[in-house]
């Protein structure tokens, strides 16, 4: 039996050399006689590529022996040029042939049935173009891209089929069908080993999200393997700042469910134990620096609850507070020692010695229309200063506030020596013209529109310029308005405003007022934080369609006055940002001189300033608070230059709805006096961010008096008007919404309540 096998063993290898023999590529060649040599080497069946460069590949030239290796290596070759379809190379008498099928030329590619995806999305993605050779292993290359493209958005069941169109001249058209299928969603998300924490929270600190069915407009309620792997980290961050120094994420599994339609993740966890501070200790090799004084930077104390997060707020203050004394580059590094024991962290900040550093040279890069100079004079350094990073921040922030720019990154680099930095600022532009319509309704204002066309940074300048057009049910508006910001390329703001406003008091103080006019101005810095800005208007003002039955203070005043009036304004800012703050503060004092000619005489002076405090996640207090008083020389205020208070500035009452009033008309007659104040709580209200919805609690106080007229009809008490309240406000794919709901708890019984106030605006 032995035997037997052996045999068939040999027949079985004798069958597959000779089947090999027989598939063997054919550019196999009969073994030559020596010096048998290729006289010439032909080449077949190209169209677009010269014989020249065929031959160019080979690994064998005309005068060379017929060798069957190198015949093989020059098969190789031209295979791996990606060029051809099918190589043969055989012997034709003294000459070698290569018959070539060229691959086809990609005329176009396109998408089809990707509704979900668009084609410019697709096409980034894929390595094949129009023009480049077609092959099959790049096309499969490329499907293999478009369905990661789909994985990535959650589609875990979509395919893609290449289709080929044939063309003349060897080209072709390359179609990728595409079937998307359904989107493949988290159905749960599960957590083991967890016992300080629930799995509602702890699913509230990763991205990845359970599919509901409210959560249309959130892209996070897919698998993603990327976003899995983020949400990982964010865990680990999470115990970390929560003081569990040994956790670790042991495992993040995803299970597609049988009918491939959702997803189960898993994560498997081990939390460990829970550390407090111990000892807090500050080191440095930096000569003459006092780490006495850098103590206050330290934002724990021994015996309080371990936080990464607090440790990393300590570096940078330390960082942030070295490099204000002109040390660069300063490496600040907590060294840490661990007593499981006692469930305790040392902690000693070493910083680690560094040279004084100075500017070099500052580069801007990403600019294409902005000039320079826009950028740099925002710098509060300049080439040769000392480097301070409290004025590398500030820069940074003042870029951003420009509002020219979609991205603002200052970094630095090192310099030509090791005491000198470079700053690199790198910024990507945004398109500063508007061209917005606008349209809204408040039940302040009734039906709005707008029309304005403005230009933010005109010819890359950096200069403002304005026109625009606002109609309510109150108030008609035409304004032109144009800013150089730095006026004779020095830190000086100038200009000039027009206007035409016509405002309808009609129901609130029986009387209309249209005003026409124009004003100078100009700011300039005190401080880095401190501005001031000084101004000139000259408005020609008309009381006019005063009612019989209006108030006969009114009725005295219908009419039209020139106004010629300075005024300045100091602005001290330390807010973190201009647009949406969230800490800092802001303080405002105005001052309105009228009398340098025209008809009116009075000092009017307003006063105010709000705070922002952070609280926990996205929840902000705000503390606000204004005053004004003006008063007339010889001659008493007029109702159109009063002050009136209500509607958006005292919520829970109607516009103009507090102050002193004819008893007999029901007539606002405004005062000389006004104080406000407000407390409000800006807070999430758990749904997903996309919503883009708020929430709001606020308290309002305030009181309005004094007013120029005299008799027993007059209706005037200083005593403060409190309301209480919430409110929501919406970010709406149509525009802003804000809904407030005021209860007034302290009034007189001639104000005007109003509890419910709605606005609702869009732009296009």
């Amino acid at each position: 039996m032995r035997h037997f096998t052996w045999r068939w063993g040999r027949v079985g290898a004798s069958i597959w050399i000779s089947f090999l023999i027989l598939l063997a590529p054919t550019a196999t060649i009969a073994q030559t006689p020596a010096g048998d040599v290729i006289q010439t080497i032909i080449v077949e069946g190209v169209q677009r590529i010269e014989p020249a460069t065929v031959r160019s590949y080979l690994t064998i030239r005309a005068g060379d022996p017929f060798d069957q290796e190198e015949i093989d290596d020059s098969l190789k070759s031209l295979f791996a040029t990606g060029l051809f379809a099918d190589v043969v190379l055989r012997r034709q008498g003294s000459a070698l042939v290569i018959s070539v099928v060229e691959n086809p030329i990609i005329n176009r590619i396109a998408f089809e049935g990707n509704r979900r995806i668009d084609d410019e999305v697709l096409q980034a993605e894929v390595q094949l173009r129009p023009r480049v050779v077609y092959t099959r292993t790049r096309v499969q290359n490329d499907v293999a891209r478009i369905l990661e493209v789909y994985r990535r958005s959650g589609r875990f069941a979509a395919t893609v089929e290449p289709k080929v169109i044939q063309l003349e001249q060897n080209r072709v058209d390359l179609i990728f069908e595409v079937d998307e299928g359904p989107s493949t969603g988290i159905q749960r998300i599960s957590f083991i080993g967890n016992r300080a924490f629930s799995d509602s929270s702890l699913r509230g600190e990763i991205q990845t999200e359970e599919t509901r069915f409210y959560d249309f407009l959130s892209a996070n309620d897919t698998y993603d393997p990327d976003r899995l792997a983020f949400d990982r980290e964010l865990l680990r961050r999470f115990y970390l700042k929560e003081g569990y120094a040994d956790f670790r994420v042991v495992s993040a599994v995803a299970e597609l469910t049988p009918d491939r339609e959702k997803f189960f993740i898993t994560f498997t966890i081990e939390e460990g134990e829970r550390y407090r501070f111990g000892t807090i200790d500050i080191t440095s090799r930096l000569p003459e620096l006092d780490v006495g004084t850098l103590f206050a930077e330290v934002t724990s104390e021994e015996g309080d609850w371990y936080s990464s997060e607090v440790v990393e707020e300590t570096i940078a203050n330390l960082t942030n507070a070295v490099a204000d004394r002109q040390y660069a580059f300063v490496d600040v590094r907590p060294a840490v020692t661990r007593s499981r024991e006692e469930r305790l962290i040392n902690l000693t900040y070493e910083i680690n010695e560094g040279p004084r550093v100075f500017v070099e040279r500052i580069d801007v890069t990403g600019n294409v229309r902005t000039v320079d100079r826009v950028i740099r004079r925002e710098m509060q350094l300049v080439e040769g200063d000392p480097f301070n990073a409290s004025n590398l921040r500030r820069s940074e922030a003042r870029i951003n506030n420009l509002g020219f720019f979609e991205r603002v990154e200052v970094s630095q680099q090192l310099g030509s020596t090791p005491d000198q930095t470079v700053i690199v600022v790198d910024v990507d532009e945004r398109s500063t013209g508007e061209l917005s319509l606008g349209a809204g309704f408040s039940t302040t204002e009734g039906a709005l529109a707008n029309i304005s066309l403005r230009e933010r940074n005109l010819l890359g300048r950096g200069q403002d310029l304005r026109i625009s057009a606002t109609v309510s049910g109150t108030t008609t508006q035409f304004d032109l308005s144009f800013t150089e910001p730095y006026f004779l390329e020095k830190d000086l703001s100038a200009g000039v405003d027009l206007f035409a406003i016509t405002t309808d008091n009609q129901d609130e103080s029986s009387f209309d007022e249209s005003s026409i006019g124009f004003g100078f101005r100009v700011g300039y810095p005190l401080t880095d934080r401190l501005r001031q800005t000084l101004r000139y208007q000259l408005e020609n003002r008309e009381i006019e369609n005063v009612g019989s039955d209006a108030s006969r203070f009114i009725r005295e005043q219908e009419g039209e006055t020139l106004t010629s009036l300075v005024g300045q304004r100091l602005v001290y800012d330390r807010l973190d940002s201009r647009i949406n703050p969230s800490e800092g503060f802001l303080l405002e004092l105005s001052n309105d001189l009228a009398g340098l000619g025209g008809d009116a005489q009075y000092l009017q002076t307003t006063a105010g300033g709000s705070i922002f405090f952070p609280l926990f996640g996205e929840t902000v207090l705000t503390v606000s608070t204004e005053g004004g008083y003006i008063f007339g020389f010889d001659e008493d205020v007029r109702i159109n230059d009063r002050f009136f208070i209500g509607g958006n500035r005292m919520r829970g009452f109607e516009r103009s709805g507090i102050g002193p009033r004819d008893a007999d008309t029901d007539d606002a007659l405004g005062g000389n006096v006004f104080a406000l104040g407000t407390i409000e709580l800006a807070f999430p209200l758990g749904l997903p961010e996309e919503f883009g919805i708020r929430g709001r609690a606020f308290t309002d106080v305030g009181t309005l008096f004094d007013v120029d007229a005299d008799g027993p009809e007059v209706l005037d008490e200083a005593s403060p008007r409190v309301s209480v309240g919430v409110g929501l406000s919406w970010t709406s794919p149509l525009g802003p919404i804000r809904i407030d709901l005021g209860f007034p708890v302290v009034s007189e019984d001639f104000d005007k309540e109003e509890v419910f106030r709605f606005s609702f605006g869009t732009s296009f």
